[in-house]
């Protein structure tokens, strides 16, 4: 799938987002990247054989108090090579993008792994 286009369901998928939660979006940049490198693998605490879909680097808002600011934007980091990997049609692609892009800004919300594998976005 060509950049571009992979970039534009990550937006869809981010405009998905109910405009309560949209709105308490604070200070978080998403990017996609095509693979990630070995220290974002190194500090992801992933299983071994686990493929890395994307990574949320930061403080997530249930963890910033009032000495919070003046912060670089926290990283929401999508990686398409190991989307496009798990998914062997364009529909699965484009779910799996979604679900990524969720996963990721439920840690922005402070929402764990455990907490999210409950949820179904594990």
């Amino acid at each position: 799938m060509q950049r571009a286009r992979f970039r534009r369901l990550v937006q869809r998928a981010i405009a998905s987002l109910p405009p309560e939660l949209a709105e308490r979006m604070e200070n978080v940049d998403v990017q996609v990247r095509s693979r990630p490198t070995e220290d974002e693998l190194a500090g992801a605490e992933i299983e071994a054989g686990a493929t890395l879909l994307g990574l949320y680097i930061g403080v997530p808002l249930t963890e910033r108090g009032h000495g919070y600011g003046q912060a670089l934007p926290d990283r929401i980091l999508i990686y398409q090579e190991a989307i496009e990997a798990v998914g062997s049609s364009e529909a699965e692609v484009v779910a799996q993008i979604r679900q990524t892009v969720l996963h990721e800004i439920a840690h922005h919300f402070g929402i764990d792994d455990e907490r999210l594998e409950e949820l179904g976005l594990g």
